[in-house]
């Protein structure tokens, strides 16, 4: 992955939104940070990038449901983080599960723009971390 757009109605408000989920601010804004078309975070060990995009200016527009490819975000603990999301006002959407015995554990949330964010603990995921040597920022 390289980058995930998230199509929102109103930036601003997606941008402040995610900067208090993710405890970071944008980085990046498009025209300005006024009124931004488009804000991008970068996120994680590998500083994969996170765009919100005004729906306006891509081909699908908005959802009328909760739609498109769910990408999980590794977390220590997916309860608490799905505790957290709807506290912030993110809905619930996909329960806990605990995937066998491994130690893989999945649940997702829909954030108050329609997209929805899958939430997992990754038994893979950290190891692979642990491996590359890079800091982890879970």
């Amino acid at each position: 992955m390289t980058t995930l757009n998230l199509p929102v109605a109103d930036v601003a408000a997606a941008r402040d939104w995610y900067a208090q989920v993710l405890g970071i601010d944008a980085y990046f804004q498009q025209p300005d940070a006024e009124n931004p078309a488009y804000a991008e975070f970068r996120i994680g060990p590998q500083q994969d990038e996170l765009g919100l995009i005004d729906a306006r200016y891509t081909a699908q527009g908005l959802a009328d449901r909760p739609a498109g490819a769910t990408i999980y975000w590794h977390v220590d603990d997916v309860t608490v983080a799905v505790e957290e999301l709807v506290a912030l006002g993110a809905t619930a959407h996909d329960p806990v599960v605990v995937r066998g015995d491994e130690g893989f554990v999945t649940a997702s949330v829909v954030d108050p723009f329609g997209n929805v964010l899958g939430l997992m603990h990754s038994p893979h995921y950290l190891q692979q971390q642990a491996g590359s040597g890079a800091d982890l920022a879970v």
